[in-house]
């Protein structure tokens, strides 16, 4: 019997197989690769997950000090509170606004102008964080695809309704100041939040909830105190703002040069003439940060040091003095001398030691006469030029001598001085026969006309008769003048100087008035230079407030050691002779001392045997009705003692009306030397 055949499996289809070994393989490479990983690769890529990054923050210091020759502190540093905001990288302005809105519970920024700030894009910019999903619906499908993240966040600023921006609480404001201030700030970087007023309450209820306000620190800050409040205060300057920063106008170069752009700078006066210094050493702290861009540690890498201090050549007490006697003096001419007038507004002064150009004070006062009170304009002296009058007849005659115009001795006829198609020009009474050295005590116009007649070309005057100027005489003039410091800038260590005026039109009355003071312009500073340069014998030395930088101490009280000092800097030696240079001065004692001296009822009797030259010079003075009045500028130039100066001053008095009994700059100029004699005593006791 025939077995039956069992029945064979049918086998797999041949392209299942083949996908079946495919799988196979792919499983196969993925658990090689899967090897390779954990074993030969596992070790980098888990660096990779641990990665962090270092970035690195610099922290401000106070700035150093400011002290006078004697020590006595002129700027200083205040300590205060300061709330700040140092945020993480990656911090969103939704981030902001919600710390914001918590710091908005302990501190009130409804002072100090932060509420003023607020502007209606700022209300924008809170609007479209409050209402996100509302603010993208401005927008069109179409306009979303066709613009950028930029453009579209400008365009929705645009379009939202300023109607919705009108009914927003104090509280709200104040989370729109604090987040404005926020917005300042660079990743890691502080910024002040606030730290004007900010209360001891504000203090210590940040403080404790500082865990719950992450970016958010309550520290100390600074701010410059003034000792002697206003005086001196115009040429120490001012620093700006933690929220001005650095000066746009100069944000590269304060960029390269390691600062942020929230510091704070000297933008006037010494405080932005020695911003080097006074600057400091920022502290360097080093972050380090996880991939997700958390702080995960820190260190300081360099210690923060403060500023150096500046050690100014002004003797604060002295400057204390001659600001007051300027102000008593100036309403004293106002209420009691009928010829002043009420134009009477301004005076300055300059002091200085005639050897070394230490600048020992400088005082501009200027007089409201309705309300009766004195603001102080002391950096006038620098940029205030007016026509000093007779004061400059010093270098008009060693110009003279140096031109060859006259020889020392000549003489000439005071009587007045015709020039056809001009007014008569005189002295302010006929004098004479007078040399040089009567010309200068007696104030003689008419000798330096001569002079300038002589050094213009062929001496041809006669009396109402035309005269021919060689204009380049004007030229040659104002150069014998710039050997002196006139018209030309004194190189005194401040951010700014004027070097005066000139006049343009080339009259030979002109020349004759530039002669006697009365054309060019010059400041107070410059006339310092010119009489110390007489004084001293020839050498116009530059003036200067520096006198040294100190380095910190670390206990930060008293003056460290020397980083710096500031040498006396011969600018140019004039070129007339010793002899010609003491015939002048010898004028200059005849003025202070002599019996016909234009200052000798002032200064003949006095210790100091001081010596100098008086100045006035007419001035018109034009009203926006056209209306004219003419005044008169009152200026004295001196030095003391006169046999070896050890102190040289320059002042003026504008607009001082028209009176012959006013004499108000000599009652200053005695004053000042009062002043400088009597501290100089004090000192020496």
């Amino acid at each position: 019997m025939l077995k039956k055949n069992k029945k064979r499996k049918a086998p797999l289809p041949f392209r299942l197989n083949i996908l079946f070994f495919a799988v196979f393989l792919l499983f196969s490479v993925l658990v090689l690769q899967l090897g390779v990983v954990q074993i030969l690769n596992g070790d980098a890529y888990q660096a990779e997950i641990d990665r962090t990054t270092s970035d690195y923050t610099k922290v401000p210091v106070p700035r150093g000090k400011m002290y006078d020759r004697n020590g006595n502190l002129i700027v200083g540093n205040d300590a205060e509170y300061s709330i700040t905001y140092t945020p993480e990288k990656g911090t969103q302005p939704a981030d902001r606004l919600e710390t914001a809105e918590k710091l908005v519970d302990y501190i009130s920024m409804d002072a100090d102008n932060y509420l003023d700030s607020i502007t209606t894009r700022d209300k924008k910019e809170y609007w479209y964080l409050k209402n996100t999903e509302k603010a993208k619906d401005l927008l069109s499908k179409k306009e979303k695809n066709d613009l950028d993240n930029g453009e579209t966040y400008t365009e929705i600023l645009k379009r939202i309704d300023e109607d919705n921006l009108d009914d927003y609480s104090e509280r709200q404001l104040e989370v729109m100041a604090i987040k404005k201030e926020m917005d300042k700030a660079m990743a890691l970087t502080p910024q002040v939040i606030k730290n004007n007023n900010v209360t001891a309450k504000e203090f210590a209820r940040v403080s404790a909830h500082l865990d719950n306000l992450g970016g958010v620190n309550a520290t100390t800050d600074w701010d410059r105190k003034y000792p002697y409040d206003e005086t001196f205060r115009d040429f120490a300057g001012s620093i700006t703002s933690q929220s001005q920063g650095i000066p746009k106008a100069k944000e590269d170069y304060y960029l390269t040069r390691g600062y942020s752009r929230n510091d704070r700078v000297g933008n006037s006066g010494l405080e932005e003439q020695y911003e080097s210094a006074l600057r400091g050493r920022k502290g360097k702290i080093e972050y380090t940060t996880d991939s997700s861009g958390d702080i995960v540690d820190s260190d300081t890498v360099v210690e923060g040091k403060r500023g150096k201090d500046l050690v100014l050549t002004v003797d604060m007490e002295l400057q204390k003095k001659i600001d007051k006697l300027m102000r008593s003096e100036m309403k004293t001419a106002v209420r009691n001398q009928p010829g002043v007038n009420k134009e009477l507004k301004k005076a300055m002064a300059v002091v200085m030691d005639p050897n070394t150009g230490d600048i020992l004070a400088a005082s501009g006062q200027r007089y409201n006469h309705e309300k009766n009170e004195f603001s102080d304009i002391g950096t006038a002296t620098l940029y205030d030029g007016n026509p000093f009058g007779s004061s400059v007849k010093g270098a008009t005659v060693l110009a003279g001598y140096q031109s060859g115009a006259i020889e020392p001795g000549q003489t000439f006829y005071d009587d007045g001085i015709k020039i056809k198609g001009s007014q008569e020009k005189s002295s302010w009474k006929d004098l004479g026969m007078v040399n040089d050295l009567q010309a200068l005590e007696q104030s003689s116009n008419v000798y330096m006309f001569h002079i300038a007649m002589r050094m213009g070309g062929e001496y041809n005057y006669q009396r109402n008769k035309a005269i021919d100027i060689d204009y380049d005489t004007f030229d040659q003039l104002r150069n014998y003048y710039a050997q002196f410091g006139l018209g030309v800038p004194t190189g005194v260590d401040f951010p700014y100087e004027s070097t005066g005026y000139e006049g343009s039109n080339p009259l030979a009355g002109n020349l004759l008035d530039m002669a006697i003071g009365q054309y060019d312009n010059y400041t107070t500073m410059q006339m310092a230079q010119y009489v110390s340069t007489i004084a001293n014998g020839g050498y116009r030395v530059r003036p200067h407030f520096m006198k040294n930088i100190r380095n910190p101490l670390p206990h930060d009280e008293g003056l460290g050691p020397v980083y710096k000092s500031k040498n006396t800097e011969v600018m140019n030696r004039i070129q007339m002779s010793d002899s010609e240079i003491s015939r002048v001065q010898k004028g200059f004692h005849r003025v202070f001392n002599g019996s016909e001296g234009t200052a000798a009822r002032q200064f003949a009797d006095q210790p100091y045997d001081a010596a100098g030259k008086t100045g006035t010079a007419e001035y018109d003075i034009y009203y926006p009705n056209g209306d004219r009045k003419k005044t008169d500028n009152t200026a004295l130039v001196g030095y003391a003692p006169y046999d070896d100066p050890e102190v040289a001053f320059a002042l003026i008095v504008p607009h001082v009306g028209k009176n012959d009994d006013s004499d108000i700059n000599l009652k200053i100029g005695d004053g000042i030397l009062d002043a400088y004699f009597e501290e100089d005593h004090e000192d020496n006791d």
